[in-house]
């Protein structure tokens, strides 16, 4: 089992006619990822990569049967559309990659999903990857290095900044540290699939039996995953990091999600609200290996 994205789950790919689109589409076929349509309006009857292309969401699920996720790779200004389009036709994940989404179409969306049952990640996120199962977006860059860096295993990977997604997997598997799924929730403020959540689907996911946690400044994620420890509604062992030590309130640091303001989202805040909460926080990054082996034992 893993979160989010598996070998069994049918995945659409909306903007797939578009650069971006396809080299994405080729990364996440030839890593495994079951792409069973496209979606790009006026480029209908078209295929890509060898995958169909549709003008409407709801045409492909027509064509093609069930869809589970889609991976949007489209202009920011037209992300809303294409994700309320994808949600009504009945998908139940949507994963939303590219930044400067505007937030109120974020908060539409976010009531979109509520109302219709599914979820979303991101925007603003290089997506999700289940170690030898499927991978959403562009984590790893090229099918090869992914395969290369990610060793399975049954230690999850929540992170906040996309290049430290990645970095985060490969020290860790660099160290013998097998990984069941990594998540990169997204850079922007307002994000579908927070660490809180991805913490408790990982709390409820068989195969994994540990979370390590890149987090950083701003916004109040971490402390909100330190309450889950708290109230016992996350048993498993959480290992985590806090970017952004050095930034002082007003900062903004790495993206838009990380900004420090009115004193809330400090970097000693969320490290204090953590290790009272049962959690491992390390230093240094290069920390997080060992820390993760000394909680968990060696593979």
């Amino acid at each position: 089992m893993s979160i989010l994205i598996d070998d069994t789950k049918r995945v659409l790919v909306q903007g797939i006619t578009g650069r971006e689109g396809m080299a994405r589409t080729k990364l996440m076929k030839e890593y495994g990822t079951r792409i069973v349509a496209g979606c790009t309006p006026g480029k209908g009857g078209q295929d890509v990569l060898e995958v169909p292309v549709f003008d409407t969401v709801r045409e492909a699920v027509e064509t093609v049967g069930q869809i589970d996720v889609t991976v949007v790779f489209v202009p920011a200004q037209l992300v809303k559309e294409a994700v309320l389009e994808a949600i009504e036709a009945g998908v139940k994940l949507a994963v939303i990659v590219p930044d400067r989404v505007p937030i109120h179409d974020v908060l539409e969306i976010s009531a979109a999903a509520k109302y219709h049952g599914a979820r979303f990640v991101g925007p603003n996120t290089l997506g999700v990857l289940s170690v030898g199962k499927g991978v959403l977006g562009m984590i790893g860059g090229r099918a090869a290095a992914a395969k290369d860096w990610f060793k399975p295993g049954r230690v999850g990977v929540t992170s906040r900044s996309g290049g430290m997604t990645s970095s985060t997997g490969y020290y860790l598997s660099r160290e013998g540290i097998g990984l069941s799924t990594l998540v990169h929730v997204g850079g922007d403020a307002v994000v579908g699939s927070p660490h809180p959540d991805v913490v408790e689907l990982f709390q409820n996911d068989p195969e994994t039996d540990a979370i390590v946690m890149f987090g950083e400044i701003g916004g109040s994620q971490e402390e909100r995953v330190a309450e889950l420890l708290h109230s016992g509604r996350v048993t498993k062992p959480v290992i985590a990091y806090i970017g952004g030590k050095a930034a002082q309130e007003g900062t903004r640091f790495s993206h838009a999600g990380a900004i420090i303001e009115g004193g809330r989202g400090t970097h000693n805040g969320k490290v204090k609200a953590l290790r009272e909460a049962g959690a491992t926080v390390v230093d240094s990054f290069m920390d997080l290996p060992k820390a993760t082996v000394d909680v968990i034992g060696r593979p």
